[in-house]
């Protein structure tokens, strides 16, 4: 029928790439890290680079050199990530720039028939999540946001461990990111600092949650995520704004640019998220208090609970007589440790990754690619955990009033196997 919609990508497999060619956009910090993880993996050709600045193209091709790669063909410019994504010999495109230029790269690189790869948030609105949805359906492309904290190997255990119903029945999770960057929003302008920052001119404009990702996404895939449930609705308050104000002030002067800087951003936002099968999820985000670094993952369950930070702590109940099992945490991370961090993680430790959650990551995306099957993140899981940034933000400004959370997969949720992803 005609102008029937596509039917979801939910499992989507493509026939296997024997070599996968990749071309990268975005050479600051993150990319060029990201160029050095994949020129560690195999089945893996560098074939193309894009930045806008000609010094870090160069850094790029320099690091390929030093690897004893070949060089890639160079893109630059406001419009060559648009040159490249038609290049016919490039099959993903990792996107490794700023975040409002995520969905609008991915999008394009879609269309031209490429699978992305996207930094995290895919994001920045709903109306941006959907055009990713809609065109990863209509392409019948891979569309993958880059999130590494599901590849931690905390986050892996007791993911491994939910599936195997250790915890009992998982009523409430928790993510957060926190994490001070007082210190980066202000950095020196040739290093991204006050001027150009963009992550800090977000803040200028914005409330609400704007970086939900790294909390989300692991708490998310243990609670099975439209496989099996979904996001029904969310609450989110924050408080004031005062901590880039005052660090401001006590930096560089009460009279100077920096302090006399308005932002919208509160301190601290906490977003409390209902699924439609009754599970609740609180997040948290705060970048700008001398709090100690906390994603928090933490997991409540009718017969366990386990929490990484401050201190990872796993305990559950013995299913024998309902008292608890006297194995130590330290213990139960040996016995349930997932094989991803058991094998990758420790090939990767062997080749001198020096972050193991990104080369697992890495490594799973090219396995799936190159041997034809679904990768362990969809454009569902993209849109689902990228949404709550502009949906937050409603909510904050609206009084804390509950907002919808759209079901990105139009009911596919519901029918589709639940199976294990990773």
């Amino acid at each position: 029928m005609k102008n029937e919609p596509p039917t979801h990508v939910l499992g989507l497999a493509h026939p296997p790439i024997p070599v996968v060619r990749i071309g990268l956009i975005g050479l600051g910090n993150r990319g060029l890290l990201t160029l050095e993880r994949y020129m560690l993996i195999k089945h893996v050709e560098i074939k193309a680079l894009c930045e806008i600045r000609p010094g870090n193209l160069a850094k790029g091709q320099a690091l390929l050199t030093k690897g004893g790669h070949p060089a890639a063909t160079g893109y630059a410019g406001e419009n060559g990530w648009q040159q490249m994504c038609c290049n016919p010999d490039i099959d993903l495109i990792i996107i490794c720039t700023d975040w409002l230029t995520h969905a609008p790269m991915a999008t394009y690189a879609m269309e031209q028939g490429k699978h992305v790869a996207i930094e995290v948030p895919a994001a920045m609105t709903v109306a941006e999540c959907w055009q990713l949805v809609d065109t990863a359906e209509r392409t019948r492309r891979h569309c993958i946001m880059l999130e590494n904290c599901c590849y931690d190997a905390f986050a892996l255990t007791t993911l491994n461990m939910a599936r195997q119903g250790l915890f009992g029945e998982i009523m409430h999770v928790e993510g957060a990111y926190i994490h001070d960057l007082r210190s980066m929003y202000f950095s020196d302008e040739n290093q991204g600092g006050f001027h150009n920052h963009w992550n800090k001119a977000y803040c200028m404009e914005h409330t609400g949650n704007p970086y939900p990702t790294h909390g989300l996404g692991p708490v998310c895939q243990i609670l099975n995520i439209h496989r099996g449930d979904r996001l029904n609705y969310l609450v989110s308050m924050s408080t004031h704004q005062v901590g880039m104000t005052e660090y401001a002030r006590r930096t560089f002067g009460k009279e100077s640019p920096e302090a006399q800087q308005a932002y919208l951003l509160g301190d601290i936002n906490t977003t409390l998220i209902h699924t439609v099968k009754g599970k609740t999820i609180q997040l948290q985000y705060c970048t700008v208090h001398p709090r100690p670094y906390s994603r928090s993952h933490t997991i409540c369950g009718t017969r366990g609970f386990a929490q990484k930070y401050p201190v990872a702590t796993i305990s559950l109940e013995d299913v024998r007589n309902g008292e608890a099992d006297s194995a130590t945490t330290e213990e139960l991370l040996q016995r349930y440790q997932h094989p991803f961090t058991a094998t990758i993680g420790k090939e990767g430790a062997l080749k001198g990754a020096p972050n193991e959650m990104n080369y697992i990551m890495d490594y799973r995306l090219i396995y799936c690619l190159h041997h034809g099957l679904p990768l362990d993140m969809d454009v569902y899981d993209a849109a689902e955990w990228s949404c709550i940034t502009e949906l937050s933000e409603q909510s904050v400004l609206n009084g804390s009033r509950p907002v919808e959370i759209p079901d990105f997969t139009r009911g596919a949720w519901e029918t589709f196997p639940c199976v294990a992803r990773n």
